[in-house]
């Protein structure tokens, strides 16, 4: 039996600490920009991460470049584990919260793209605070280490047993014959869904700190939001609804669908059976939910300048439609307290969290 290549695990946990650390800076460059006073404490965090990442690379530097089935599956599992410990240091460095099992549960939460939080005030916490929560969201949608695998091929390492351990869904679809290409074009379409989201928040009404934010949590199907009302802060701007829909639409598709459709290949994505089962069972159940909530529900929270009856139709229509995209893809975001809709409506949505979306979204449930 062949001995772990331990080395290689050090030397790629290394790199993935390097990437946490790095991305920690971005949040202090916002901490920066909007003068929160806690630029200095997120810089220090940085510089401790990035240094222990550069130590384990240079302990595990003279390695076989081999990664096979046992050195994947512990690089993905210490990886995650290490990448969530050092996350708490953003927050242990400001003093966010008061102990370390809420930072902990917090940072989880993010890296996981749970979305649940032990914050009762979010809007009090400093923007490069915001910010790092939900670009923990952001790293963990996607996943770092498939944008590591991007890039091992510059470091003479292949990534096929990497991909394997941290790929959603019951099979990992490649794009290309190489990994490391199918990564890339992965995370291309993640990085442009998320800056074409952040672009259309903004024209829609929202500051640009927040239509950042609230971009990279739908991306990562997370929930995380800048507001302590969540998207229901917008209830009285219907496009930001809409444009988050679809959003979080995407998020919960396969993104290799999303590649094909974006390579002109629509067919693919219109003769593939799981995402017509996905748009199906979205459809079927945003009805059901319409029907509950036009009878049984003043939402009476529509802007648009139509009468009444219509007022209550497209404001019904609306609210079912994110509720039911929210939930069945994991994202969590709330536009109105769906559990006061009616009994049937809870249990209807808590049966939705565990069918899920698509295999290779970002989404969670089954």
């Amino acid at each position: 039996m062949q001995n772990l290549n331990y080395k290689i695990v050090i030397f790629f946990i290394g790199i993935l600490l390097i990437f946490n650390g790095g991305l920690m800076l971005f949040s202090s460059l916002v901490s920066y920009f909007y003068k929160d006073g806690v630029t200095f404490q997120i810089i220090q965090a940085s510089i401790f991460v990035i240094s222990t990442g550069s130590i384990l690379i240079l302990f595990g530097r003279n390695h076989d470049k081999n990664i096979f089935k046992r050195e994947g599956y512990l690089i993905v599992s210490l990886g995650w584990l290490l990448m969530v410990i050092t996350g708490t240091f953003p927050y242990l460095f400001t003093g966010t919260f008061p102990d370390f099992p809420s930072t902990f549960f917090e940072t989880m939460s993010g890296y996981t793209a749970t979305g649940a939080t032990v914050l009762n005030d979010i809007e009090a916490l400093p923007s490069g605070i915001l910010f790092w929560r939900s670009m923990t969201h952001w790293i963990g949608g996607m996943g770092i280490i498939v944008l590591a695998i991007a890039i091992l091929p510059l470091l003479g390492i292949g990534g096929m047993q990497l991909f394997s351990a941290e790929a959603p869904g019951p099979n990992g679809d490649k794009l290309h014959p190489r990994i490391a290409d199918t990564a890339k074009r992965l995370w291309i379409i993640y990085v442009l869904f998320t800056i074409a989201e952040a672009l259309m928040l903004n024209i829609a009404g929202m500051s640009i700190f927040d239509s950042i934010n609230h971009a990279m949590s739908t991306m990562a199907s997370g929930g995380f939001s800048t507001k302590n009302a969540s998207l229901a802060h917008w209830n009285h701007q219907p496009w930001i609804h809409y444009i988050i829909i679809l959003f979080m639409f995407l998020a919960g598709s396969n993104f290799v669908l999303s590649y094909f459709a974006l390579s002109g290949k629509i067919n693919r994505v219109l003769k593939d059976n799981e995402f017509i089962a996905y748009l199906s069972l979205v459809i079927i159940c945003s009805i059901i939910v319409f029907g509950t909530i036009f009878y049984n529900v003043d939402l009476n929270n529509s802007t648009f300048d139509h009468p009444q009856v219509w007022g209550k139709f497209e404001s019904s229509l609306r609210h079912s439609i994110f509720q039911v995209i929210a939930i069945i893809t994991t994202t969590g975001f709330v536009t109105s307290d769906y559990t006061s809709w009616t009994s049937l409506m809870t249990i209807f949505f808590f049966g939705l969290m565990f069918i899920g979306g698509s295999a290779g979204s970002t989404s969670g449930g089954v």
